[in-house]
């Protein structure tokens, strides 16, 4: 009976004494993952070759190609066990031209003024012409507005005025209400006879730089101008409306759609030693907007990618699995290269266990969103502690990515989405200010710890 006792007290201590052993070693290495990264130039100097000499990387543009052959040498140089180009067709529209818009209106004494705006076009937009639009201004603050007002619509330019809500904590949540006047602002306008739209931009920003950002047409409904407006702009705008001013605005664009293109997702390849055939992916998107230098959008999500391929090959970290390292292809205007990515996967018949992604900007790492069953989430929660040293101990349920969602939808792959603070991504997301210049270097390093412990004890103790 003492014998009997003593095993049953004895089994819990064993396994107690287990997990302090392995919260050690884990500790230990996620330590020297992070002095590793946090020394280190190479994120320093990759971004800056990707921002500074690249730039602007618009899908089917000549800096996609550069971009892409510079993804498949940096690979190569960070330790890959191989690199391989994903081919998957892409979208190639051009903005053709500079952007420009001027309001019209009668001031004190009959005297017209003529007021320039700051505006960009929308992505994926067809162009004005040449001899531009001309047409009143009519302002709507919802599209539930629009409907009520659809008969004063026909000849106007729609104004939509829709601010971002100030007491959303997370700004993500003020993007996902107020976006889809963006995506589909235009279409709602011209079913009731709009010539073009002007957009709040999607931002908190307290400058005049306009947002730009995908939109799409309905196809049966014509396909009229649309510009995103500077929010220095919109408070112009706004005085002289709330004033009952009649406003004519004239509006310049020069977009249009190319056809099709070939572009490439660029994978490298960590091979597992014990399970090959199980795969964990994480990436960021290599695309960016043509209008900046796509530094947090998603420069940082590709550089911190490829600084976890660096620092796993630098440390001799042999993963039990595959790990791919993705910079997708054309994220910004149409997710293709994820899709691509997801349906050869699917042909091949691959078994994806886990997939992570960075597209939320280089800003201090506060935790990871996941989207996992029950069990999987009190797995990683016990794991929390390991992350506090490095700030990204806050976990959430909800949560993954845009290019990895396809993998989601393909294979129910549990996935995850680094989550830095969010309160300056959408001062310069989409617009002039993404550039090297606004990322903090400590801070992109830091989501890159965060990243490569996720990645390390996903792969020690799966899922």
């Amino acid at each position: 009976m003492k014998k009997i006792c003593f095993l049953l007290f004895a089994l819990p201590v064993a396994a107690l004494a287990q997990q302090t052993q392995n919260y050690t070693a884990d500790s230990v290495f996620i330590k020297t993952i992070s002095d590793n990264i946090m020394v280190s130039r190479a994120a320093y100097n990759n971004l800056f070759y990707l921002t500074k000499k690249i730039g602007g990387r618009l899908a089917g543009s000549p800096q996609m190609v550069q971009a892409e052959n510079w993804g498949y040498s940096i690979m190569d140089q960070s330790g890959a066990d191989k690199v391989s180009m994903q081919e998957c067709m892409v979208p190639h529209w051009v903005r053709g031209g500079k952007d420009k818009a001027t309001v019209s209106f009668t001031a004190g004494k009959g005297k017209i003024v003529n007021m320039p705006l700051n505006v960009l076009a929308l992505g994926n937009s067809e162009g004005s012409g040449p001899k531009g639009v001309t047409a009143p201004v009519i302002r709507v603050n919802s599209f539930d507005e629009l409907e009520k007002r659809k008969s004063e619509i026909k000849g106007k330019i729609v104004f939509y005025n829709v601010p971002f809500e100030e007491t959303f904590i997370k700004t993500f949540q003020s993007y996902g209400k107020n976006v889809m006047y963006r995506g589909a602002g235009a279409s709602r306008a011209a079913k009731y006879g709009a010539v073009a739209v002007m957009v709040r931009s999607m931002t908190h920003a307290m400058d005049n730089n306009p947002h730009t950002g995908a939109m799409n047409y309905a196809d049966s409904l014509p396909k009229i101008p649309a510009v995103a407006v500077g929010l220095r702009d919109v408070e112009k705008l706004d005085s002289l409306l709330d004033n009952n001013t009649n406003i004519t605005a004239q509006i310049f664009t020069y977009g249009k759609m190319l056809p099709d293109t070939i572009g490439h997702n660029i994978i490298g390849e960590l091979t597992g030693t014990e399970y090959p055939n199980e795969i964990i992916t994480v990436g960021g998107h290599l695309d960016s907007w043509d209008v900046n230098e796509g530094a947090h959008d998603d420069g940082a999500g590709i550089i911190q990618t490829i600084e976890v391929l660096r620092v796993f090959a630098a440390l001799g970290f042999k993963p039990k699995h595959t790990i791919r390292f993705v910079l997708f292809a054309n994220e910004e205007n149409g997710t293709r290269g994820g899709k691509q990515y997801a349906a050869v996967a699917k042909e091949k018949n691959e078994k994806h266990i886990f997939a992570l992604e960075s597209d939320e900007g280089g800003f201090t790492p506060r935790g990871f969103g996941f989207d996992v069953n029950t069990a999987v989430w009190s797995k990683l929660n016990s794991w929390k502690p390991l992350f506090t040293p490095y700030g990204g101990d806050g976990f959430t349920q909800g949560g993954g990515g845009a290019d990895i969602g396809y993998l989601k939808e393909a294979f129910k792959t549990p996935m995850a989405g680094l989550q830095p603070d969010s309160q300056r991504y959408f001062d310069v997301h989409h617009a002039a200010s993404d550039v090297f210049e606004s990322v903090n270097i400590r801070e992109l390093k830091l989501g890159a710890v965060n990243m490569a412990a996720l990645l390390y004890l996903v792969d020690k103790y799966g899922l």
